[in-house]
C-alpha cells in the first residue's frame, strides 16, 4: 500500500515536471501563441462539456422532481384506497352484526 502510494506520487511528480518543462521550453512568441491557442481550445471544450453536464443535471433534477411528485400522488391514492377499504370492512362488519342480531332475535 505504501509502495503504491509512493509510485503514484512519483508519477504525479514526473507528470508535473513534464508539464513544467513544456512551459519552460516555450521560447518564442509563435510558440506562446500556439500554446495559448491550444489552451483556449481546451478551455472552450471544457466550458462546452460543463454546459452539457449542467444541462443534464438540470434535466435529471426535473425528472427527479417529477418522479417525487408522482410518488406522492401514488401514496395519497393508496391512503385513499386504504381508507375506503377500512370503511368497507366497517360496513361489512356492521351488516354482519345486524344479521347476527336479527337471527338471534327471531
Amino acid at each position: 500500500s505504501a509502495q503504491i502510494a509512493d509510485l503514484q506520487q512519483k508519477l504525479l511528480d514526473a507528470d508535473n515536471d513534464r508539464a513544467k518543462q513544456r512551459w519552460d521550453s516555450i521560447a518564442t512568441i509563435l510558440e506562446a501563441k500556439c500554446a495559448l491557442k491550444y489552451l483556449l481550445g481546451e478551455l472552450v471544450t471544457s466550458k462546452v462539456q460543463e454546459s452539457k453536464l449542467q444541462s443534464n443535471l438540470e434535466q435529471s433534477q426535473a425528472s427527479c422532481s417529477d418522479v417525487q411528485k408522482m410518488l406522492m400522488e401514488e401514496r395519497n391514492h393508496i391512503a385513499e384506497l386504504e381508507a375506503e377499504f377500512q370503511n368497507h370492512i366497517l360496513v361489512q362488519e356492521q351488516q354482519h352484526q345486524e344479521k347476527v342480531n336479527y337471527s338471534s332475535w327471531k
